[in-house]
């Protein structure tokens, strides 16, 4: 596995800039793409990464793709974000691993 480019008080940086939205970088919009993150990084940190790359190191850190449920026609821009931090709640207690036993009740568990 190859060091990130970003370390982690680079990427602390890179949220805080995130975190301040698009506008704040002068996009009219408020919605952050992949190209424009990839601008954000170049211009704040002198970095150059590829888009699959910064998808990646998103995912990694807790982030998601939203794509918006309307057409552009009915949607709200202001309500549309490209990728946002999700803190997602653990619904259920992970399965156990499987063990000895078998799935057939009439035989018996083979190990």
């Amino acid at each position: 596995m190859s060091r990130p480019k970003l370390g982690r008080a680079l990427f602390t940086a890179l949220e805080e800039e995130l975190a301040r939205g698009p506008a704040a970088h002068g996009r009219p919009d408020q919605t952050w793409t992949l190209d424009r993150i990839r601008t954000l990084i170049g211009r704040r940190f002198h970095k150059t990464m590829t888009l699959s790359g910064i998808a990646q190191m998103l995912r990694r850190h807790g982030w998601s793709h939203q794509m918006p449920a309307r057409r552009a026609v009915e949607r709200d821009e202001a309500a549309v974000a490209g990728w946002v931090k999700e803190v997602r709640p653990r619904v259920e207690a992970p399965r156990r691993r499987s063990g000895p036993g078998s799935s057939s009740r009439k035989k018996p568990a083979s190990r």
